[in-house]
């Protein structure tokens, strides 16, 4: 039977971490601040907008929500965000994915100002990534290295399998496996034999947000299993993995919800602490 890693035990010592450095910056009359722009009604964003809220409120930074009708278009939403940022006192600055399709552009993702991007989704702040010259790294892809680390201390040659390939998640975390010196194979909607890729690795990542599309025949024994998928089935949310079955067969596995989530809302926050600490040098 797996070890269920608990992403809320880990967010609490992170969560600590940010309030001791929070306290830090208000002795110099720094108030950290979080600003979310959100664009339309999608109810999982809002529980999720809701968490990041009540963990800023407990680590002493500010947050401040700007929402928008899913009417909106393209131009009239990247001014709305420029004028946002003219706040002096923001620190970080995220949009809620997702987005209508139809804003969900390179325009609007790279009308955030990267000093102030705690998400990392500007061309910026990728290519930060890629040189290894970032200040911050994403959040989610973050925690997953983080936990994996803790695991393993070094993840040097590791078989790493990721299903899903998208902005947020996937391609981020390929480049930060890279930078790790991992061993990376990526599995998107036209990979062939992923059951062959997932077996033969000694990591599975899964990003996708569809239910038990990761199943107890494709790991192999011992396994690693990190899911970072959400999705909502009848009112609950549920990961990518078949979890009762695959954590029988996995060394380690993370629970949905509990795992990966608690611990990217802290890092999203840590990361607003750090550009403030970089504006405020």
């Amino acid at each position: 039977m797996a070890k269920i890693i608990n992403g809320k035990e880990i967010a609490a010592k992170i969560e600590k971490q940010i309030t001791k450095r929070v306290a830090l910056l208000k002795r110099k009359n720094v108030v950290p601040k979080l600003a979310v722009v959100s664009v339309g009604n999608d109810r999982p964003s809002h529980i999720y907008i809701r968490r990041k809220k009540e963990a800023a409120e407990r680590t002493g930074i500010n947050f401040a929500l700007y929402e928008f009708d899913a009417k909106i278009n393209e131009s009239d939403l990247v001014e709305k965000i420029k004028k946002i940022q003219k706040d002096k006192k923001i620190s970080g600055l995220i949009i809620q994915l997702p987005l209508p399709e139809k804003l969900y552009t390179s325009g609007v993702l790279n009308s955030i100002n990267p000093d102030t991007d705690v998400d990392c989704l500007t061309d910026a702040n990728i290519g930060k990534l890629v040189m290894q010259t970032n200040k911050i790294e994403p959040p989610t892809p973050w925690c997953v290295i983080h936990v994996l680390n803790e695991i393993y201390k070094n993840l040097a040659g590791k078989n790493i399998t990721i299903i899903g390939m998208g902005a947020l998640v996937g391609k981020p975390l390929a480049i930060m496996l890279a930078n790790e010196q991992a061993s990376i194979t990526t599995c998107n909607i036209y990979t062939k034999d992923i059951k062959e890729k997932c077996r033969k690795a000694d990591i599975v990542i899964t990003g996708v947000g569809k239910k038990d599309i990761l199943t107890k025949d494709m790991i192999k024994k011992g396994a690693v299993v990190i899911d970072t998928g959400i999705v909502f089935v009848d009112g609950k949310v549920r990961g990518d993995t078949d979890f009762k079955e695959v954590a029988k067969k996995a060394g380690y596995i993370t629970p949905t919800p509990g795992g990966i989530g608690p611990i990217t809302v802290a890092k999203l926050l840590l990361n607003t602490v750090i550009c403030a600490e970089q504006k405020h040098k």
